[in-house]
């Protein structure tokens, strides 16, 4: 049984329907009266293999959800105010078998001879010029900005061509077996009983089954991520969709601007502690473009994770499982991730601890990954124009973060482990971004002459060059490939 919908809920119903569904009986239970919080509207590209192996076809999918093309996102007065940069998709250079790419382009920077990191990645170039297109054997990596409520229904669809029975209803009662605690089913207002087997927690924020019934605690992120607040607003496009998202640093937190084919998603994040809501609203509405299509809405949250995902026979996906702020646009990627992981460990014949365990384990380390990653973007900063920026920048960090930066720091080293999502070009660019540069380089570059590197450089970038150039501009291929009929 799942217990809520929108994004998590109907990406679970879809799933397990699909995919392992022809001996399940699945209904999820939702109501209208709740609303979702539906703003996660950037993805990252690791969609498209969730989507494979749905089968689902592309342009479809894309149509139906008014979607455009992302390569990346521009990190705006991140680094320092007037300071922009953009850590795209894909991989940048050519990496040899002691040392990656960073350290050529670093002693090519030192001689003068280095153009910016990103314009030996497609994906950036691609970003800087708004050019795209869906090319054979992953010469662009890419994801999708896409309107969430769309992408629920368009799931639900698919859930519910392969079996899944939808109940509409609000939950009243979580009932359990008084002997081992399982969760036998739930009450709705209504008064009808809906029981199972195995319950998936997908009511969001309120975890109505893993937080308030089963109590499993949360384990807090505030004092790393101080941002706790959202606002979030539609408006009118106003000019051709780039393929890439804004992310825009400001004085208390930071602004996101995403473009789909109609209109663009909006919203600012923001540290309650240094602005209110008031505050955060005017801060917002004073700079988006076009007309406001909806009212401003604040949404609370508070950054951090479950103790644990799985316990006894409850799996909380999406929101009911924790929640790391949308900057580099995570959320849809971890929901993935559970389920992948939920049907790689499913219980056909009875829920043992080992599985509940190893499932626990393997989630908490990808997501403490994810964690360092979105903190590198806070910690690693010059600003100093507000107090809140002042303690991001004073703040202790987890040692893995640590490590991570001093690793870069002294000697430019990256490393990318097992099952964790971003790679090795993903944590370069952010650094080198955020202004850490390495102190030095690998001496195997220093195995090639000036000559020797400057053509290896102009190499690779004429390479990207002229990949680039025979790209159309992303309004123009979109008009082709996956144009929303209107409505």
């Amino acid at each position: 049984m799942i217990a809520g919908g929108g994004t998590a809920g109907w990406m679970t119903a879809a799933a397990l329907s699909k995919l392992i569904g022809k001996t399940l009986d699945i209904t999820l239970v939702e109501s209208e009266e709740i609303g979702t919080v539906g703003v996660g509207e950037a993805t990252i590209p690791t969609l498209i293999t969730f989507h494979q192996l749905l089968k689902v076809k592309e342009q479809d999918f894309l149509k139906a959800v008014q979607a455009t093309f992302k390569l990346g996102i521009s990190f705006e007065g991140w680094r320092d105010v007037g300071a922009d940069y953009i850590h795209s998709f894909g991989w940048a250079g050519k990496d040899s078998w002691a040392a990656g790419f960073q350290h050529f382009w670093l002693k090519g920077k030192r001689l003068g001879i280095s153009r910016e990191y990103g314009a030996y990645c497609n994906e950036w170039l691609a970003a800087k010029r708004g050019r795209f297109a869906v090319l054979p054997n992953n010469r662009l990596n890419y994801a999708y900005h896409i309107d969430a409520s769309l992408y629920a229904k368009f799931l639900r669809g698919i859930a519910e061509e392969h079996g899944v029975k939808r109940q509409e209803g609000m939950i009243e009662t979580v009932l359990q077996d008084p002997a081992d605690g399982f969760i036998t089913g739930i009450r709705l207002r209504s008064g009808q009983l809906v029981e199972g087997d195995l319950f998936i927690d997908c009511t969001g924020f309120r975890a109505l089954l893993i937080g308030q019934q089963l109590d499993i605690g949360y384990e807090d992120w505030g004092h790393w991520l101080p941002c706790d607040r959202a606002v979030a607003v539609q408006t009118k496009a106003v000019a051709p969709p780039i393929p890439y998202t804004r992310a825009m640093a400001r004085a208390a937190g930071w602004q996101w601007r995403i473009p789909l084919q109609r209109r663009v998603g909006n919203g600012v994040v923001f540290s309650s502690r240094h602005w209110s809501d008031d505050e955060a609203v005017g801060q917002l509405m004073g700079n988006v473009e076009g007309d406001a299509l909806t009212e401003p809405r604040v949404i609370r949250f508070g950054a951090g994770q479950r103790r644990r995902h799985w316990e006894k026979n409850c799996v909380a996906v999406g929101l009911a499982s924790g929640f790391i702020e949308p900057l580099e646009s995570t959320s849809i990627h971890l929901i993935q991730r559970s389920l992948i992981r939920l049907m790689q460990m499913f219980p056909y014949d009875g829920i043992r601890a080992p599985d509940i365990d190893e499932f626990n384990s393997q989630m908490n380390f990808e997501i403490d990954n994810v964690r360092d990653f979105i903190i590198l973007h806070y910690h690693v900063t010059r600003r100093a124009d507000s107090d809140f920026w002042l303690q991001c920048r004073a703040m202790d960090v987890p040692d893995s973060l640590t490590h991570r930066i001093e690793l870069f720091k002294q000697a430019g080293r990256v490393f990318k482990v097992p099952t964790e999502l971003f790679g090795e070009t993903s944590w370069i660019q952010v650094m080198m971004g955020q202004g850490l540069e390495p102190e030095q380089y690998h001496p195997i570059v220093n195995m090639m002459t000036e000559e020797e590197l400057t053509q290896f450089l102009a190499g690779i970038h004429g390479s990207v060059d002229r990949l680039v150039q025979q790209l159309p501009e992303h309004q123009r291929f979109i008009d082709y490939y996956c144009k929303a009929a209107a409505s």
